[in-house]
């Protein structure tokens, strides 16, 4: 329903709204968290670690330690008025029929469907003119919820599937091969497997790569092995052929692999850290044939697209750092035979194939234009998109001549379209049935100056109407790294938030992928700083503007984004009023000893590198820059107890170094997901609980004692 008159109600709230001064704030009582005397040196540095024992995560000592610190985020969560209500308006948004865009396998079209509020993502399929049917339904996997579908892939027939679990939020996956026809489970599951694609090989068999599993947490030597194996349908696991890596030659962090849609080729890419790989090619045709060399170095990133017999086609940003296609025939693909398809520009290239067509995704400025061109690189025509945001999935098999693509920004909710390969025209294909108004609401993207003059794109969201009165509650997202990019795409959470006369907006950072390679290397190892001065610059662009203040300001972030937010408060703890670190890499010293950490060494550098890297670090790793006496924002440290890729010890440790330090009455919370990985797969109840504590610590510390606009949920009741 849309919000009849509530612009005026909004301005007169956001005037009238009713807030508190600090002596009636929420009282906190830490649990005194044990200290012991852990010393490191670094070229001759000593660095004090006293919460080491809280890395053992599995330890019946943190387990007591992450009960109190929960009972303690709970208990304080409990008192805030207004939380069951955030809570139940975000059930009542999140519960409307959602459906994925669909994709074609062996005659029938395949989509994702959430009925509203079931915790996963249920997998359907259909023939024409025939009803839809459950092909997989993950809520069925566990009794909890907390077993989720994170992969799929089908043989070129679409007779067989693989598809990959995850238990508990883990990286650590299984494998289980069925018949899509009556989708009969073929034989025993594959287990242990990790950060792996599943190539088909005709009929016949899988390539899929995995680790040595470690113990623990700690970094094993076996990590920097990852291993390629062929799995052979109808084989015990443990008789898998070894194809790539574990031995001294092929040591990599990173190794997966693709099979062309002929089954003629076995693409290899190898690499030691999360930016460049090598590329090495199998002719799958002859048997004996030994692996060919396309790269033999990791300083671009290339990767196979499509091929048409021996012709190579590759996507690559080898002297190209926004990235080109090239052809190469596959008897001598070394890079002095590469030719020209689709140049490079002055655009960051995201390319697909489909319908026998290259669909060319240029990022401007964050935003999605595409162009369809043919195998020769000849220009068919441009795409028009339904508007400015973000497009996916235009791709599908080179004889299909209709396939699907999606449409999202920050105030639309994702829509799906049929497209017609060879006119270009398209349809709408589903529109989501949601209790949500974009109209209400407007995006506009504004370039701000960095520290050093730099140019950064922001794209700020909020309802129309709004007063730029220095009032406004407002969430800073932020990123910036591993040159991903971060495009417009819709929440319904920040629908919420926006409900609430809120402001979302989110900087295109330094470190990122938005502006191709160098984009991404201004913001890497020793020029890290550039990422937190463009997102301290954005901070006070919306102040000095008037969008809102440091007593209305959060800055968010996840993972790579939980670092962002935990250097910024420890640089700028005025310039905010809440920070909300999630999964956060916050330990820069000691990352690279945990679980997949050291791949990440591309981005970061090590403290074992050098001093000058060891002091780079040190200068600005969160857990080490907290001090004695500095009152920091409110805080709301959030992950999960079972991740396995950015070790909650990160997020346990800063905690209690924070706690021990904080001055003043501002609270540090630690809100710990039992059961729960990084984040992907998390069942829909948990993620509306955790958003409601997330929005109500956020608005609570800035003052607020209840809703903003409390017009919208009776409005919703009635």
């Amino acid at each position: 329903m849309k919000n009849t008159g509530i612009l005026l109600l909004l301005i007169l709230i956001n005037i009238s709204c009713q807030k508190s001064d600090k002596k009636d704030a929420i009282a906190v009582n830490y649990p005194v968290t044990k200290k012991a005397d852990t010393v490191d040196d670094y070229f001759g540095n000593t660095v004090q670690d006293p919460y080491r024992w809280l890395e053992d995560d599995r330890s019946e000592e943190t387990e007591k330690w992450v009960k109190e610190e929960n009972a303690v985020t709970f208990g304080y969560l409990e008192k805030i008025p207004f939380r069951k209500d955030l809570k139940n308006r975000l059930e009542q948004l999140w519960n409307y029929e959602k459906l994925s865009t669909p994709f074609n396998e062996g005659g029938y079209t395949y989509f994702y469907k959430n009925d509203g509020l079931q915790n996963q993502y249920v997998l359907y399929r259909q023939k024409e003119n025939q009803e839809a049917e459950v092909f997989l339904d993950p809520n069925s996997f566990s009794e909890d919820g907390t077993t989720s579908l994170m992969g799929l892939s089908f043989t070129k027939d679409g007779s067989m599937a693989a598809y990959a679990i995850s238990e508990g939020g883990s990286d650590w996956r299984k494998v289980i091969v069925m018949e899509t026809e009556n989708k009969t489970i073929v034989e025993d599951t594959l287990i242990d497997v990790k950060f792996s694609g599943l190539s088909w090989y005709k009929n016949q068999g899988l390539y899929y790569s995995s680790y040595d599993k470690p113990e623990g947490s700690e970094l094993s030597a076996k990590t920097d092995q990852h291993k390629l194996y062929y799995h052979e349908l109808g084989t015990p696991q443990s008789s898998d052929e070894l194809i790539f890596g574990g031995v001294p030659d092929q040591k990599h962090r990173y190794v997966g692999a693709s099979v062309t849609e002929d089954n003629k080729y076995l693409l290899i890419s190898a690499a030691n850290s999360t930016a460049g790989n090598q590329l090495y090619l199998k002719d799958l045709t002859k048997p004996e044939s030994k692996l060919i060399t396309i790269l033999d170095h990791e300083d671009s990133d290339t990767d196979l697209i499509e091929n048409m017999g021996s012709k190579l086609y590759l996507v690559t940003n080898l002297d190209a750092p926004n990235k080109k296609i090239i052809a190469v025939d596959a008897s001598d693909p070394s890079p002095e035979n590469w030719k020209d398809i689709i140049p490079e520009t002055e655009h960051v290239l995201s390319p697909d194939t489909g319908g026998g067509y290259f669909f060319a995704e240029y990022l401007v400025d964050a935003i999605s234009k595409v162009f369809q061109y043919d195998y020769n690189g000849k220009l068919i025509r441009e795409i028009k998109l339904p508007g400015l945001g973000n497009a996916n999935g235009f791709g599908g098999k080179k004889e299909e001549k209709e396939f699907y693509f999606s449409f999202t920004n920050y105030n639309t909710p994702g829509s799906s379209y049929k497209f017609d390969v060879e006119t270009g025209d398209y349809v709408p294909y589903w529109t989501p049935p949601i209790d949500f108004n974009p109209d209400d609401y407007e995006s506009k993207q504004v370039f701000y100056s960095s520290k050093d003059g730099t140019k950064i794109p922001m794209i700020i969201t909020h309802k129309k109407g709004l007063e730029l009165n220095s009032k406004n509650p407002t969430i800073l997202y932020g990123y910036g790294g591993f040159n991903i990019s971060l495009s417009p795409s819709f929440s319904i959470a920040n629908a919420v938030w926006m409900e609430q006369g809120g402001v979302y907006a989110v900087p295109n950072l330094r470190g990122g992928g938005e502006y191709g390679k160098k984009w991404h290397n201004a913001g890497i190892k020793t020029k890290k700083q550039n990422v937190f001065d463009d997102f301290i610059a954005a901070a006070e662009y919306l102040i000095e503007n008037k969008y809102t203040s440091s007593e209305n300001l959060a800055i968010r972030g996840g993972s790579n984004g939980g670092l962002l937010v935990g250097a910024t408060m420890t640089q700028r703890p005025e310039l905010m009023k809440v920070a909300l670190p999630a999964v956060g890499v916050l330990d820069m010293l000691r990352y690279h000893t945990f679980t997949s950490g050291a791949g990440w060494h591309y981005d970061y550098g090590t403290s074992e590198d050098s001093e000058e890297m060891f002091e780079y670090l040190k200068g600005y790793s969160p857990l080490h820059n907290i001090k004695e006496g500095v009152e920091y924002p409110a805080t709301l440290i959030t992950t999960g107890d079972h991740d396995d890729r950015v070790v909650p010890a990160h997020s346990f440790k800063f905690a209690a170094e924070l706690q021990d330090k904080q001055s003043g009455p501002n609270p540090t919370l630690i809100r710990i997901e039992t059961n729960a990985g990084h984040g992907a797969g998390t069942p829909v109840s948990k993620t509306i609980e955790q958003y409601a504590d997330i929005f109500a610590f956020t608005l609570y510390n800035m003052n607020y004692r209840e809703l903003p606009n409390k017009a919208v949920l009776k409005e919703f009741k009635e």
